[in-house]
């Protein structure tokens, strides 16, 4: 999984100036690929104490001998989507490769509410988890799936959640807008099948980010086997690569759960 060759493309990471995006869009720069840094605004990392920002990641991948930009773009507005987009073609020449990263629970912006579960939960939280998990999915898809579908070519790869895959009491909301995200990514994988673009979806686990951090209380993890701790950016960044490669050519509508 990690010898994949993305020499010649050009990737498109939502949500990229910190945590887990970070990380895909620079494991997908050592793999030879040009790639566009997104996020709402250039210090969102800032908000859960890491240094990076939008423009530094985009430096981090020009270092690495790759094309690279800095780009703002609320993902929940249509019209800003496809701007986005266009100006990420303009500038690197070409999609081949989205990585639709951007989204995250309450929590993310405002503090947790408690209790937090769909009884209680305020319908403006209701509405903002979903549109940042859901409607940026669809958004993104929608403007840069047209791009492939005329070029032949392209791999999208939709973020969903280990959350969407089990039953919980608490964070319901969140959940359910990553199990959107997993039954949307099959059905568009049929849409764009003729047109040879591969549409599938990885469901990280709990992971070490700067989010994670801020916003959960890690137990000791010393006397857990492997795959019993808190995952590494890495380990979810591998699957990446994996999803973006040729090695998945003849995979597509799956969602690969990291349990």
């Amino acid at each position: 999984m990690t010898t994949e060759d993305l020499t010649g493309k050009v990737a498109l990471v939502t949500g990229s100036s910190r945590g887990l995006g970070r990380h895909y869009a620079l494991e997908l720069a050592r793999r030879g690929a040009d790639v566009a840094i997104h996020d709402v605004n250039a210090t969102a990392a800032a908000q859960f104490g890491e240094a990076e920002s939008g423009p530094s990641v985009a430096d981090e991948i020009r270092a690495l001998g790759h094309k690279s930009g800095f780009f703002t773009a609320d993902l929940t507005d249509a019209a800003a989507t496809e701007k986005l987009m266009g100006e990420v073609i303009d500038a690197l020449g070409q999609i081949d490769i989205l990585i639709n990263n951007a989204g995250g629970d309450m929590g993310a912006r405002t503090p947790r509410p408690d209790p937090n579960n769909a009884l209680d939960i305020d319908p403006d939280d209701i509405r903002s988890v979903v549109e940042r998990n859901v409607l940026t999915t669809m958004y993104a898809c929608k403007y840069a799936g047209q791009h492939m579908r005329g070029r032949r070519t392209g791999k999208i790869i939709n973020v969903g959640s280990v959350a969407g895959h089990v039953a919980a009491r608490n964070g319901i909301i969140y959940a359910a807008a990553k199990a959107a995200n997993s039954h949307y990514t099959r059905c568009l994988a049929e849409e764009l099948r003729p047109f040879d673009v591969n549409v599938n979806c990885i469901a990280p686990t709990a992971t070490y980010t700067g989010r994670f951090l801020a916003t959960r209380t890690v137990a000791d993890q010393s006397e857990r086997s492997r795959l019993q701790q808190v995952a590494q950016p890495e380990d979810m960044a591998s699957i990446v690569l994996f999803l973006a490669g040729p090695a998945s050519d003849h995979l597509t509508g799956e969602t690969i759960v990291c349990w």
